[in-house]
């Protein structure tokens, strides 16, 4: 799994220029350039934000707040061309995870990047984040905050299923084959069922019903 990166910074050329170097690394990157197009993603499921302090409007403190006003736990990387210690200070206090001051050594950039996202996630690619549901793959866990959601075997497949297949369009029978097997004998309602109690312990996952076909997670 990629690690996905949103970067705002209304200085288009470094912002066009960071993101290219993230590419380059294998990252999923996402440019804004002005605070309210920045603003319109703070619920993104990405996992990592670079944010520049001094914006068109409001700053990248008033985004920082934004964004952990929603995701407390999402990563946060700084940057400014002023090399204050009031301004490192204040974004580590606000929670912050790094500050660089411009101009940097893109090399050094991508390193404090890597660096951040192996101290957040702890080198596990099947950390995944989706509609603020946070799901460890290795310890089959998902969590909302700080609280943990009881799901059952099935339901727990279910989800992750849909999580695989982020963006398609999944028939009732494709999930029967896929999480209860090819030599299922019940009813298909059972799928069904399943996505109710699901819906209901994960209300924020955004599955949609597909009439007269099946579902698709948007």
């Amino acid at each position: 799994m990629k690690y996905k990166i949103n970067i705002i910074d209304d200085e288009k050329n470094l912002n066009d220029l960071v993101r290219t170097y993230l590419e380059k690394e294998g990252y999923m990157a996402y440019s804004f350039y002005t605070y309210e197009e920045a603003f319109m993603h703070v619920e993104d499921d990405v996992h990592l934000w670079i944010v520049d302090i001094m914006l068109d409007k409001n700053s990248g403190f008033d985004l920082l707040n934004e964004i952990k006003s929603r995701k407390p736990d999402m990563p946060i990387i700084f940057m400014s061309a002023r090399d204050q210690d009031f301004d490192r200070i204040i974004g580590l206090e606000k929670g912050s995870d790094d500050y660089i001051t411009k101009p940097f050594n893109m090399k050094e950039f991508l390193l404090r990047v890597h660096n951040v996202l192996k101290r957040v996630y702890r080198d596990n690619p099947e950390y995944i984040e989706v509609d603020g549901y946070r799901i460890d793959e290795n310890k089959r866990k998902v969590s909302f905050g700080n609280q943990e959601i009881d799901l059952t075997t099935k339901e727990y497949e279910l989800l992750i299923y849909f999580v695989k297949n982020k963006g398609l369009a999944i028939s009732r029978e494709q999930v029967l084959t896929k999480v209860w097997d090819e030599n299922y004998f019940g009813s298909d309602r059972v799928v069904d069922d399943t996505l109710r109690r699901l819906r209901k312990k994960m209300p924020e996952i955004n599955i949609k019903t597909i009439y007269g076909f099946g579902y698709r997670l948007d």
